[in-house]
């Protein structure tokens, strides 16, 4: 399984042992593109995007045994960064994925959903049948009453929530998107589930700095000498005596520029709080 999140690609090879009344889970190998970046950083060069997932699947021919190749699934799920990305150039990337697996590797690629990009509500309720799983809540042989874990999923572009909520009346979950009807382990559970796209890590950090310098821009005081000599912005949410560049995209244009953010005498929990809530919408 690869796992082409918005901060970087990463893939888990599984083996799991098919004997019971549950996939037995044996081991696991991870292997990640670290600094490299996810595939949305080649947005426009889709081929490079496909040829910077080799480091992963060559990792994949050395584990998995030749004789098992061939009949081995492979999936490559794309999450937030890909979401994100403007016109063709997220399906794009993802052609040239397909095309590179089908062409360079032994694996089976699956026929349908073998290259996507995975919808918020998926990736949050894959989140929560991972964790339950390995805290063996929701496996077959469970004991029918077992409580199950909610999951709070951050990545870098978007962020989930998952439970599974009980009622004390009949009513259950209302109809909506929030409801997510699942099998697994041979019993049908309903969730509620919700993905904030643009409130992951990276990119709500990146909603914060325009705003920061937004705020800046229209301010009624106007920069002391030192500001307009440095051209610094002072950024509530970081600390006190720091700086650090920053790159601020134009949401309209899109273009890109660096400026330098401190964090002075204004940086303080209380004050980057307060940006949060702007950022996050919260009195809406």
């Amino acid at each position: 399984m690869v796992d082409a999140g918005s901060t970087g690609s990463r893939i888990h090879i599984y083996k799991f042992n098919h004997c019971g009344p549950s996939a037995e889970y044996e081991y696991e190998v991870f292997k990640t593109t670290g600094a490299r970046g996810g595939l949305s950083k080649y947005a426009g060069h889709p081929e490079e995007a496909a040829k910077s997932l080799d480091v992963l699947l060559t990792e994949a021919v050395r584990v998995v045994p030749k004789s098992l190749q061939s009949c081995t699934p492979v999936a490559v799920k794309a999450t937030a960064g890909l979401r994100l990305l403007p016109g063709s150039q997220s399906a794009d990337i993802l052609h040239a994925v397909e095309k590179h697996i089908r062409q360079s590797y032994p694996f089976q690629l699956q026929e349908k959903d073998g290259v996507v990009v995975m919808d918020g509500k998926d990736e949050g309720v894959y989140a929560w049948i991972t964790a339950n799983y390995l805290l063996e809540t929701i496996k077959a042989d469970t004991p029918k009453d077992t409580p199950t874990y909610a999951v709070l999923d951050l990545g870098g572009g978007s962020t989930q929530i998952v439970f599974e909520p009980t009622f004390t009346s009949r009513e259950g979950l209302k109809d909506g998107e929030h409801k997510y009807n699942l099998e697994f382990g041979g019993k049908t559970r309903t969730l509620y589930q919700h993905s904030y796209l643009g409130y992951g890590l990276m990119r709500a950090r990146r909603h914060v700095h325009t705003l920061v310098e937004f705020m800046s821009s229209i301010r009624a005081t106007p920069p002391s000498a030192k500001e307009k000599d440095e051209k610094i912005i002072g950024n509530p949410c970081l600390a006190r005596g720091t700086k650090r560049l920053v790159e601020i995209t134009d949401e309209r244009t899109m273009e890109k520029r660096t400026v330098t953010m401190a964090g002075d005498d204004i940086g303080s929990f209380e004050a980057c709080d307060r940006v949060i809530g702007l950022v996050l919408a919260k009195d809406a």
